[in-house]
């Protein structure tokens, strides 16, 4: 089989970069073959003008509001924006469209593989065309203790509808949503759902959710006043929302995404535990939203596992994990570019249990190639 040679300005494997005096020599379907010198790669070497990475993971997506793009102002506030998509969350006719143009997008501009969450089965026939890895996070709500098992036996209801894709490039679990919408029943209910990893979970991504776990109060108890929710069984545990729903997954490897409002003493909680923890940050949804950062660098100092997502088209505009990446270099010039490219590849192939296909130019595996310059794009 013929082999293509890809030199650039320099070669990052997933982990670190190793100079432009390299070659990475796949086979035409882009499985790596290896990386040589240049001085031992022989002849047909292709220069290209940029760096080669491997294929980009986007570790948290919602594909299924890709018909969501422009509908809600900025700058909202979390529970604005929640009651927003809402009251707004139609299915027009043209969704699967959308769907189509989203993940077109997300092909383009690098990314092989998503943590993609689902409410629905509206993603079911995007991902049964096996384009992309997608690990489908089936998300289950509720606030109520009472309505416990019906929320959880309708969202596996939907879980059993992606675990019908079979092949190489799908899978799911159930997971839940936040803990502002998760009863204590139910997140028992889902932490004792066997092989079911990761999971994954909208964290800390506002103020209101902690002043909600330590006092029952704040912007939460308007919003299940506004969608008449009864969240009469919720009792604060006077501390801040990370300390009260992480022992549920002790032992398991969880995923939490945003992290806007996380402190230092929270990430230390959650350090300290025997819970594989692996932090997604979202950081353009969190300016679109709340207009506000996480602590990147605090995480950085605990030694934090992090990777990167996109959020949706409802509170992005764009998925694209090269602008991700981008708006990080932006608020922090002081991180190498080769760490943050570790949390885009390797981390979140790590995250999502795919490092041996994905995430690095291992010898046998199939990451997919993109080329960075002024933007990113995928080249095999």
């Amino acid at each position: 089989m013929k082999q293509i040679k890809l030199k650039g300005k320099d070669i990052f494997n997933g982990v670190k970069f190793l100079g432009s005096e390299n070659v990475l020599i796949t086979d035409q379907t882009g499985i790596i073959i290896d990386i040589l010198p240049t001085s031992k790669a022989g002849n047909d070497v292709q220069e290209v003008d940029g760096i080669l990475c491997p294929g980009f993971i986007n570790t948290h997506c919602h594909l299924e509001l890709s018909h969501m793009k422009g509908q809600i102002p900025e700058h909202t506030g979390l529970p604005a924006f929640l009651t927003k998509v809402m009251e707004t969350r139609n299915q027009p006719a043209d969704l699967a469209e959308k769907i189509d143009a989203a993940e077109q997008a997300m092909w383009e501009s690098g990314i092989v593989a998503v943590g993609d969450i689902c409410n629905t089965t509206n993603t079911l026939v995007k991902k049964q065309q096996e384009r992309m890895y997608y690990h489908s996070f089936v998300e289950c709500m509720g606030v109520a203790d009472m309505a416990a098992t019906q929320r959880y036996d309708y969202s596996m209801g939907v879980l059993n509808s992606f675990q019908e894709i079979v092949g190489p490039f799908n899978k799911c679990s159930i997971v839940p949503h936040a803990p502002y919408s998760v009863s204590k029943t139910l997140f028992n209910l889902l932490a004792s759902t066997p092989d079911n990893i990761p999971v994954s979970i909208h964290n800390q991504e506002t103020a209101a959710e902690n002043e909600l776990f330590q006092q029952k109060s704040g912007a939460f108890i308007d919003f299940y006043n506004h969608f008449k929710m009864n969240a009469d069984s919720f009792q604060p545990s006077n501390t801040n929302s990370l300390e009260a729903f992480l022992p549920y997954f002790n032992n398991q490897k969880i995923i939490l995404v945003h992290n806007t409002f996380t402190t230092e003493a929270d990430a230390t909680f959650a350090q300290r535990q025997l819970t594989d923890v692996w932090w997604c940050l979202c950081p353009n949804a969190n300016l679109y939203i709340e207009n506000r950062l996480p602590d990147i660098q605090m995480l950085r100092k605990l030694n934090c596992n992090i990777t990167l997502g996109t959020d949706s088209l409802a509170s992005n505009h764009q998925l694209s994990i090269w602008e991700e990446i981008s708006t990080i270099r932006s608020h922090y010039p002081e991180i190498p570019l080769a760490e943050i490219l570790q949390w885009a590849t390797y981390n979140g192939a790590k995250a999502l249990g795919i490092q041996d296909n994905y995430g690095t130019f291992k010898v046998g595996s199939q990451p997919g190639i993109i080329l960075i310059n002024e933007k990113s794009k995928r080249i095999i």
